[in-house]
């Protein structure tokens, strides 16, 4: 008897956790999107690989390059994706975008395995792939909110970071392999037919049963609406700013580990795929325990930032690969805590009218931050050595963590003492999400 009543809440939790899937839309969704997720996975493994070992003599910059080139558009293109995503049908933009990720994915495929691929392809092919991901991004995570209950909408957010972290445990590992065995060219091919899963998903949902918003039916000044939104919005600020500083200097995941693996533990393909799926060992459960939070709080951002950094300093002084790959579980446990929290809190904290300019806004700083930041750290890493690089993401975060404080104290009226004792006794000092802060706005 003890030992059911035991079980009762565990398996309470365990279905509070995955309560998004009881409805048929997202089951669809998130089957297709997994599938993708992996195959996407593959192939980010491969082109960094390339790039550092095949096209250029280990130099880390040029992967910085690429992921500038790759999370650049969202940047540029902002002022017209955040209203796509508000006026357009959800579901036929997302067959247009994602048809075109297949296709590209293709494109490269065909180019590598030919030999014909020289470094300046892969240029053009990350900034194309960026520009239709510009307007890819907000549309899917928008899409969210039409599959589930407005109760349900941080839960889903969760599960789909759960299910984009699962393929990278899968993604880079079977890369790893791959790309030893039959070369980078297959892995892009491979991904190119992973998008047939997450077209034929779409295809497949109910749209009777999605629930969609009111379009805006705004077009010049659907962008300066979103700006003049924020800026009344100090709540929102402090998680964009937060997310500036970690998604421009502490997520260059790619340059961390992949400079890590060969330059400084001299491993091969198969172990650098292992070290990225080894980090999001860590993702998938930070990804899972924001899953079975009911809201996201202003204390899981503080948190994550905080052990983010300490993660990242940690993973810099690692002797050999081996606790490196330990200390990258930590990485990806804060890592993911605070990009979901970030995420969930941004579209239940928008007004559903201005919830896709809000989200464009969001990604386009989340990925945005990266041209400015990936070349940069690419430099330290070429420059001082990786493990400086990972000390300069490490600076950023705490520098969020630090933000984040100054918001508790300004707009909440906490004393940094307060605040500071509270968060190491585990009390949340705020909250944030569908009940954000009145006197903030």
């Amino acid at each position: 008897m003890s030992d059911d009543l035991e079980g009762r809440p565990l398996r309470r939790r365990m279905a509070g956790t995955f309560r998004s899937l009881k409805g048929y839309n997202y089951r669809m969704w998130a089957a297709g999107a997994l599938v993708s997720n992996v195959g996407t996975w593959m192939q980010r493994t491969a082109q960094d690989w390339i790039v550092l070992t095949h096209l250029t003599n280990n130099n880390a910059t040029a992967v910085g390059v690429v992921m500038a080139l790759q999370f650049g558009p969202p940047l540029l293109l902002l002022p017209l994706t955040g209203a796509a995503a508000d006026r357009f049908d959800l579901r036929k933009l997302l067959f247009a975008t994602q048809a075109a990720l297949g296709a590209l994915a293709l494109g490269l495929g065909v180019l590598t395995l030919t030999g014909v691929v020289q470094l300046w392809h892969v240029y053009v092919f990350a900034f194309l792939l960026g520009c239709v991901t510009a307007f890819d991004a907000p549309a899917r995570h928008t899409f969210v909110s039409e599959l589930v209950e407005e109760a349900d909408v941080s839960n889903a957010v969760a599960l789909n970071s759960t299910s984009f972290n699962a393929a990278r445990m899968i993604g880079p590992a079977s890369a790893g392999i791959l790309i030893a065995a039959v070369g980078s060219g297959w892995v892009f091919l491979l991904n190119a037919v992973s998008f047939v899963a997450v077209l034929g998903s779409l295809s497949l949902i109910r749209t009777g049963e999605l629930r969609r918003k009111d379009r805006s039916t705004s077009s010049g000044g659907s962008f300066v609406d979103g700006l003049r939104y924020l800026r009344g919005r100090p709540d929102l600020q402090v998680i964009l700013a937060m997310l500036f500083l970690i998604g421009t200097f502490a997520l260059n995941f790619p340059i961390f580990i992949s400079a890590m693996a060969v330059s400084v533990f001299r491993e091969g393909s198969g172990e650098y795929g292992l070290l990225t799926s080894t980090m999001a060992v860590g993702s998938v459960a930070g990804a899972l325990l924001a899953a079975g939070r009911e809201k996201p709080r202003l204390a899981l951002l503080l948190t994550g930032a905080a052990i983010l950094g300490f993660g990242l300093a940690l993973a810099a002084v690692m002797p050999n690969s081996v606790l490196f790959g330990l200390a990258l579980v930590a990485v990806g446990v804060s890592a993911q805590t605070f990009t979901t929290t970030a995420n969930s809190a941004v579209q239940l904290g928008a007004d559903p009218q201005m919830r896709g300019r809000v989200v464009a806004i969001y990604l386009a700083i989340l990925m945005g931050g990266t041209p400015l930041g990936a070349p940069i750290v690419g430099w330290v890493a070429d420059t001082f050595g990786p493990r400086w690089s990972l000390a300069t993401g490490a600076a950023s975060a705490l520098g969020a963590a630090i933000l984040g404080v100054h918001y508790l104290v300004r707009y909440r009226g906490l004393r940094p003492g307060v605040v500071l004792r509270q968060f190491f006794h585990g009390r949340p000092p705020g909250t944030t999400g569908t009940d954000v802060d009145q006197r903030a706005r």
